[in-house]
C-alpha cells in the first residue's frame, strides 16, 4: 500500500468543507462523509469524503481495528492517509441488559482510503492510501471542492418537543448509588439520564453547525443508512501513537457563564467532592493502561488541571503510558473501554451497579467514535456530549460521578447544567 500526500489550496473551516462534502454525496450518490474536528492527531480536521459505515458484531468490535494494511513509504509529520472510521457503543459491555429499545448498532466501522486533512496552521492536505495509479483525479476534484467559496449543503432543522427524564427517578438512581457507596460496593459510579426529541432535518449540518459553535476538542460524526452519530465531546479517551498511549479523563464540572468567569473555576478546583472524584477516576484510568503496559510505565503527566468547556468548567488529568512492543489495538481496548470516566471504581462493580440503576441504554453515549490509522496510530473521544440519530428521533444522554460527598439535586443539577448547550443548539422546545 502507497501514501500519496499533496497540500490543497484553501481557507475554507472544517465545518463548510463537510457541508461540501455531503452535498456531494448526495448529488453523485456516494456513501456520506464522516469527520473529525477540534484537536486530532495534530490537527485542526480530519474529513472522509465518502465512507461506507456499517454495523460491526460485537465479537469483532475491537479486532477491526487491528486488520491494518501494511503502508510501504515512509509517512510525512502529521500525515494520516486513511483508516478505519466508526464508534464503540457503550451497550458493547452488557449487549443483553436491554435487549429491545435500542436505535444504534452496538457498534460500526468504515473503511477510509482517502481524507482531506487540515494541519494546525490551516493548510488543506489531500491523503489516499492506494494500491494502483496515484488518485489524481480524485484530488484535483476534492481540491475544486476545498477551493470553493461558497458554503452548499447547508439546511435548516426543526426539533422537540424535548421528553426528559424524571428528576425522580434520576434522584432514586444517586440514591442507590449512595446506598452501595455507604456499603462499600463501590467508591463512585457514573450515573446517567437520557433526552430525547423527535427531529426533522439533516444530522450533518446539526453537527457542522455544533462543532463551529462551541469549539469541542474531540467532536466526531459518523453516519450510515443506520443512522448518525454527532458527538460534540471535549473527552480523549485514548491516543496511541506506535507504543506510547494517553489519556485525558474528565471528572468535575460546574457552570461557567461566560469567557470572563473564572470564580467558579476556583470553587471547582477547591471542591472536595470534585477532586476526589476525578482522582480516583485516574487511578482507575492508570489500572487500566497498567494490564497492558510496560510494568513501571504508567504516569501522571497532569492532574487536576481546570479546563474551560462549552457551558462548563472542568477538571481535567491526563494518563500516559508505554506499552509493551507487538501489543494490538484490540488489547488495549479490552483493557480499557469501556471509558474510566463514563463508570466508576472498581470499574467491574460500578458497571454492573449502573446496569442495575439505570432505566435505559446508553447505546453510543459513554462509548467512543474514533479512527485509527495504519499510518498515524488511533485516536478516540469519551462519547459524551454525543447526539444518536435514529427513525426521526435524537437522543442523547447526561450524568455526572457519584461519590459519598453527592447530594442528589446537586447531581441533577449538574445534569441539566451539560445538557443546557446541547438543547441550546438544537433550538428544541421544551
Amino acid at each position: 500500500m502507497q501514501l500519496f500526500v499533496r497540500p490543497i489550496s484553501g481557507t475554507a473551516s472544517a465545518e463548510q468543507v463537510l457541508r461540501r462534502l455531503g452535498a456531494r454525496a448526495c448529488r453523485r450518490g456516494l456513501a456520506p462523509p464522516a469527520a473529525l474536528t477540534g484537536d486530532w492527531f495534530g490537527g485542526s480536521a480530519v474529513l472522509a469524503p465518502s465512507v461506507r459505515i456499517a454495523p460491526v458484531d460485537a465479537a469483532e468490535a475491537f479486532a477491526t481495528l487491528d486488520d491494518q494494511p501494511a503502508v510501504s513509504v515512509s509517512a510525512p509529520p502529521g500525515a494520516i492517509g486513511g483508516g478505519w472510521i466508526g464508534y464503540l457503543g457503550y451497550g458493547l459491555t452488557d449487549p443483553g441488559r436491554f435487549p429491545t429499545g435500542r436505535g444504534l448498532p452496538q457498534a460500526a466501522w468504515g473503511w477510509a482510503d482517502h481524507v482531506l486533512r487540515r494541519d494546525a496552521d490551516g493548510q488543506w492536505w489531500f491523503e489516499a492510501l492506494h494500491a494502483g495509479e496515484p488518485p489524481e483525479e480524485l484530488l484535483t476534484e476534492l481540491g475544486e471542492l476545498v477551493a470553493a467559496t461558497t458554503h452548499g449543503g447547508e439546511s435548516s432543522w426543526s426539533a422537540g418537543p424535548v421528553t426528559g427524564p424524571e428528576p425522580g427517578r434520576h434522584h432514586k438512581a444517586v440514591r442507590g448509588c449512595l446506598d452501595e457507596i455507604a456499603t462499600g460496593e463501590i467508591f463512585q459510579a457514573n450515573i446517567c439520564s437520557r433526552f430525547s426529541l423527535p427531529f426533522e432535518g439533516d444530522p450533518l449540518e446539526l453537527f457542522a453547525a455544533g462543532s463551529a459553535r462551541f469549539g469541542p476538542a474531540r467532536a466526531a460524526y459518523v453516519g450510515g443508512g443506520w443512522g448518525a452519530v454527532a458527538s460534540l465531546s471535549p473527552e480523549l479517551f485514548l491516543s496511541r501513537h506506535g507504543t506510547v498511549v494517553r489519556s485525558s479523563p474528565i471528572k468535575g464540572t460546574t457552570p461557567r457563564r461566560g469567557p470572563g468567569d473564572d470564580g467558579n473555576a476556583q470553587v471547582l478546583r477547591e471542591s472536595t467532592k470534585d477532586v476526589a472524584e476525578n482522582v480516583m477516576i485516574v487511578d482507575m484510568a492508570r489500572n487500566d493502561l497498567g494490564r497492558v503496559a510496560e510494568v513501571g510505565r504508567v504516569t501522571t503527566p497532569r492532574l487536576l488541571e481546570v479546563q474551560p468547556h462549552p457551558g462548563v468548567w472542568h477538571l481535567v488529568s491526563e494518563v500516559r503510558a508505554e506499552l509493551a512492543e507487538g501489543v494490538p489495538t484490540s488489547a488495549l481496548l479490552a483493557a480499557a473501554f469501556p471509558p474510566a470516566s463514563v463508570t466508576g471504581a472498581p470499574k467491574v462493580r460500578a458497571l454492573e451497579i449502573i446496569a442495575e440503576l439505570e432505566s435505559e441504554p446508553r447505546e453510543v453515549y459513554c462509548g467512543t467514535v474514533g479512527m485509527s490509522s495504519p499510518v498515524a496510530g488511533a485516536e478516540l473521544n469519551v462519547a459524551i456530549r454525543t447526539l444518536e440519530y435514529a427513525g426521526g428521533e435524537l437522543r442523547f444522554g447526561v450524568g455526572g460521578g457519584i461519590t459519598a460527598d453527592s447530594a442528589p439535586e446537586r447531581e441533577w443539577q449538574e445534569c441539566l447544567t451539560k445538557a443546557a448547550p446541547l438543547l441550546s443548539l438544537l433550538g428544541a422546545t421544551e
